[in-house]
């Protein structure tokens, strides 16, 4: 019998609900799979929070599947105006978050799968994870030329990347994850992965550029939830644990107290932006007014995700130097992005000589001095 989707749907989160928070904490099994039934990346990455600091993971391994709508996800020590095109994400509405580990960025979408490895600390073993990966694959197709790499990346045909990988070491617990790539969205992947900022000088973990592609490119007769029962499967064989995937609803508080504020936490711009490492870019720009070329020269120091320092060189018969020395000042301190500079502008704006000819060269600076965020 088929189960029309939207009664699947029904049955899967029905089956959320009966799950007990105390069989996450106290069940004796030897390992679990869990999926999670939600597509938001702060929900995502607030189960592997609170897996990593509410578990007992010493004779117990957990397998966690996740896919999310469009993101670009940054590691720990990344600095995001450095990896991703925030202009391009800002205009589709591609969400931006911070995981918990380091290595470097990556592209979700729902054509993307995501598996997270749990163990204690002492067992924790890359490598054998990626196997267990290609294993589950050639199982659903044996002609696939997939293996893994020293970097701990998983290629396709010896030349494509389709995984990348990144982990958190706790004192006992640890957890790597990877990606998969099945179908994502390849075009609008390479337009977010690539940084239209110039001038920055940062001590940030950097990106590797890889060539990828799409695994199902290979064999479109496969699909996502194909791959994730494989991968459930064979890790069910590697732990002698029942072939069972547990759904998950990240935003139960029944099941994982405290696990909205976890979610909450990583959504804030102090995480996703303010933990940047500090970092300066100098930069200089040409605005055009009245058939008159006009260079300008910025540099702009940021600490935790704040303007530290804040320097703008241009003619000054072109604006008083008053009306600039004001923007830098009141730049100092607040957040280097665009909305917040667009409030900060517009509040200066009102307190300047009312002067159309002032006013639209204030509006030129402003707005070539937001192309930089």
């Amino acid at each position: 019998m088929v189960i029309p989707s939207s009664l699947k749907n029904y049955f899967q989160l029905f089956y959320v609900l009966k799950i007990s928070a105390a069989g996450f904490k106290c069940t004796a099994n030897r390992g679990l799979i869990l999926q999670s039934v939600s597509s938001d990346v702060y929900q995502n990455l607030a189960v592997e929070d609170w897996i990593h600091d509410n578990m007992n993971l010493e004779n117990r391994q957990v397998l966690f599947l996740w896919r999310n709508s469009p993101t670009v996800v940054i590691g720990r020590h990344q600095n995001p105006w450095q990896e991703c095109n925030l202009k391009i994400m800002r205009k589709k509405n591609i969400k931006l978050a911070r995981r918990r580990s380091g290595g470097g960025t990556v592209y979700h979408d729902l054509g993307n799968i995501n598996f997270t490895f749990f163990t204690s600390k002492k067992k924790y073993e890359r490598m054998e994870n990626l196997k267990l990966v290609v294993r589950a694959l050639k199982g659903l197709q044996p002609q696939l030329d997939v293996y893994a790499t020293d970097r701990f990346d998983l290629l396709l045909d010896g030349n494509f990347k389709i995984s990348g990988t990144a982990a958190k070491l706790g004192k006992t617990v640890a957890y790597h994850h990877c990606t998969l790539l099945c179908n994502a969205d390849r075009f609008l992947l390479s337009a977010v992965l690539k940084s239209p900022y110039k001038g920055i000088k940062s001590n940030a973990t950097p990106s590797m550029p890889a060539l990828v592609k799409n695994l199902f490119e290979e064999d479109p007769t496969l699909t996502c939830e194909m791959v994730m029962d494989a991968v459930a499967a064979e890790y069910a064989r590697c732990h002698q644990i029942d072939h069972h995937i547990t759904l998950i609803n990240p935003a139960d508080e029944t099941v994982f107290p405290g696990i909205n504020n976890k979610t909450k936490e990583l959504q804030t711009w102090e995480w996703i932006y303010g933990k940047t490492p500090k970092f300066s870019i100098s930069s200089c720009f040409n605005i055009v007014y009245e058939h008159i070329l006009l260079e300008v020269k910025v540099d702009i120091h940021v600490k935790h995700g704040r303007i530290e320092v804040c320097n703008i060189d241009l003619p000054e018969q072109w604006l008083p130097p008053a009306m600039c020395n004001e923007l830098e000042k009141n730049l100092i301190g607040s957040k280097f992005c665009p909305s917040e500079t667009t409030i900060l502008a517009s509040a200066l704006l009102r307190i300047c000589p009312q002067n159309y000819e002032l006013h639209r060269k204030w509006s030129l600076l402003c707005e070539n001095v937001m192309t930089l965020m």
